[in-house]
């Protein structure tokens, strides 16, 4: 089912969306699986679940860190990570700039912005994201790329709703890239869409959907994670 469902979701997407396949909690086995069925992009939210995974599949996987991420968990991951979507402060940025050296790396970034109704979503707002970008601090680092901008919209039925959110990343991203990036080829990422609204954000600029239930089937929370 996994290679059916990953060749049905592809078949949604336009060419310039590209897919992950979110992968937390779910065994190896699986992930293996969409691997064999020619899936490459992996998305984790724990960085030792990520760093344990890494270490038992095939190293040409590129993994995405995609959840909320503490600056003391970043050296698990900094010797491989793809990209982190989840940068939403500058200390978290600097953690990164720091591990990155140290593994000779320059680890591409995509901003957090909170676009959501709830409140517990983490993520930047644009004066934020502004400042960090201004700062002597950022403006200094070596081995930290920032390649564009992540968003969840909020968890509704009402999909009018989430085509604004998309619609206010979209902005979002248009902005910073006049503002701050309009030389960089880099800065080209619009990461949003989940299983139950990546047709929508693809229509709305996705560039990078993250979607795991369509793929894998429902979270196992019940599964034991190595990580705290």
């Amino acid at each position: 089912m996994i290679e059916e469902n990953l060749q049905r979701i592809n078949k949604d997407l336009p060419p310039q969306t590209r897919l992950i396949a979110v992968s937390k909690t779910k065994p190896v086995e699986m992930l293996q699986e969409a691997y064999d069925a020619g899936q490459r992009l992996f998305g984790e939210n724990k960085a030792l679940e990520m760093r344990d995974k890494h270490e038992a599949l095939p190293k040409d996987i590129e993994w995405h860190f995609i959840g909320h991420l503490q600056t003391n968990k970043v050296k698990y991951i900094a010797p491989f990570v793809r990209m982190i979507h989840s940068i939403d402060s500058l200390p978290l940025l600097q953690a990164v700039e720091k591990e990155a050296a140290k593994h000779g790396r320059c680890i591409d970034c995509l901003l957090q912005f909170h676009i959501a109704t709830e409140e517990t979503k983490f993520g930047l707002d644009l004066q934020e994201a502004r400042r960090l970008l201004e700062s002597a601090e950022y403006k200094a680092m070596q081995h930290v790329r920032i390649c564009g901008v992540m968003g969840m919209a909020t968890n509704t039925d009402d999909m009018g709703l989430v085509r604004r959110e998309f619609a206010t990343l979209h902005d979002i991203f248009g902005t910073l890239k006049r503002d701050f990036f309009s030389g960089s080829e880099a800065f080209s990422e619009i990461s949003m869409g989940m299983s139950h609204d990546y047709r929508i954000a693809a229509e709305e600029g996705s560039t990078l959907v993250r979607v795991g239930s369509s793929i894998f089937g429902a979270r196992d929370y019940g599964t034991p994670v190595n990580d705290v």
